[in-house]
């Protein structure tokens, strides 16, 4: 017997469905959340969120949240190059070129590194 399973990805602010909805997670003062946004409802989120991230004192971090579970000492992660490209755009190029890509999670390297050489 075939069985075929279907997955929806549904926003949590906005309920809409999309193919472009994103885990996020929300951590302050070590208790989190994580929510579905699409880019649209995330960009809401930031513009909320703007205003404190600018404020005088404010010192961005990023907190390991499996160190936090595993009851280590979280230490701040760096963002590397390859992990500020837009993920979505990756993606969608790799369709458009034969590439298998999966919906949801890491962009495997060598599909970001055929992007990179097929863009620059």
């Amino acid at each position: 017997m075939a069985q075929k399973i279907v997955t929806t990805y549904t926003d949590d602010l906005t309920g809409e469905e999309s193919e472009d909805v994103k885990k996020h997670t929300i951590l302050v003062d070590g208790a989190g959340v994580e929510i579905d946004l699409n880019p649209d409802s995330y960009d809401k989120l930031m513009d909320a969120l703007k205003p404190f991230f600018k404020a005088e004192h404010a010192q961005r971090t990023r907190v390991s949240l499996l160190a936090k579970s595993a009851g280590k000492a979280a230490k701040p992660a760096t963002t590397s190059g390859a992990g500020k490209q837009n993920t979505a755009e990756i993606r969608k190029w790799a369709r458009e070129n034969g590439h298998n890509v999966n919906d949801r999670g890491r962009v495997p390297a060598e599909i970001r590194e055929a992007y990179e050489k097929a863009t620059k």
